[in-house]
């Protein structure tokens, strides 16, 4: 059994980590409501934005953006990856990128071949240790995203995907359900999925395009694809802080745990101490 002073010091050791685990935790709380404030606000632009795009291809215009246009063979494809900067947030970005190394595997089994965008610093580094092709990344968005920042790397696989050398891009995050749940998906992003420009009214929109039909289809599918990567990321922003709550919360409960385990043995051992002390002057009275 260790002695009285090795104990004494693992004691502070514990209670020193729970302070720290107690205030990332109220951090990390009060991070989590800013992150849901800014998450509930970017939905009804990026509804309302979708509900115009989804009116717009169902139009009849002149021009058919190349996001409407379903690839006949898909040869390769693209993976936009949102994990967190920071870990300390329990199993959020592993259970992500398990699904994410899934999809991976599926991809290569049917022969195609695999871009990875990485928006994060974890993903960026699994992705590099894994040995993917990473045609883009973004990293250090702090905890207030800007679009300005997400439009360059989204840009690059934009781009390659109108070029014709990615046939598909997939857009893979957590998405926000509550405190305690937070759920890894991946989602098509183009060419655009039916279900995402369904509309509830069913009544179909036709337009009058000023300058032209190119260049107002253009501009605005554009926008709605960077609005649902700007809402991947506020809801991946509001899945970590949540998570990390959470995690520090049940390290918090652990450290106590420990710390009242490691005082019983405390208290045994200065009791078999004293219990020592007493035994040997006992015995040297009786000698005496």
């Amino acid at each position: 059994m260790p002695g009285s002073k090795e104990i004494r010091a693992k004691i502070k050791s514990v209670e020193n980590t729970r302070k720290i685990t107690r205030a990332m935790e109220m951090v990390a709380a009060s991070k989590m409501r800013k992150a849901q404030e800014r998450m509930r606000a970017a939905r009804p632009y990026a509804e309302k934005i979708r509900q115009v795009a989804a009116h717009l291809s169902r139009a009849n215009p002149e021009y058919k953006h190349p996001f409407l246009v379903k690839r006949d063979a898909i040869k390769n494809v693209g993976l936009i990856i949102v994990t967190s900067d920071k870990g300390l947030c329990g199993g959020l970005n592993t259970n992500l990128l398990r699904l994410v190394v899934g999809r991976m595997k599926e991809f290569e089994g049917q022969g195609k071949g695999i871009n990875v965008c990485p928006i994060g610093n974890k993903g960026f580094g699994f992705m590099n240790r894994l040995g993917a092709n990473v045609r883009s990344h973004l990293t250090g968005l702090g905890d207030t995203p800007h679009i300005e920042k997400l439009i360059g790397a989204v840009k690059i696989m934009l781009d390659a995907y109108v070029a014709g050398e990615i046939d598909a891009i997939y857009l893979s995050y957590n998405s926000f359900i509550n405190t305690m749940k937070q759920e890894p998906r991946v989602e098509q992003l183009l060419p655009l999925a039916s279900e995402k420009l369904e509309t509830t009214s069913g009544v179909t929109w036709d337009y009058i395009y000023e300058p032209g039909a190119k260049e107002v289809v253009d501009a605005l599918l554009v926008r709605y694809i960077e609005s649902l990567v700007y809402n991947a990321v506020t809801e991946n922003q509001a899945s970590e802080q949540s998570a990390r709550m959470v995690a520090m919360k049940a390290a918090s409960d652990n450290a106590k745990s420990v710390i009242g385990e490691l005082k019983l043995v405390y208290n045994k051992a200065r009791q078999a101490a004293i219990t020592k002390e007493i035994s040997e002057i006992v015995g040297g009275a009786a000698a005496v």
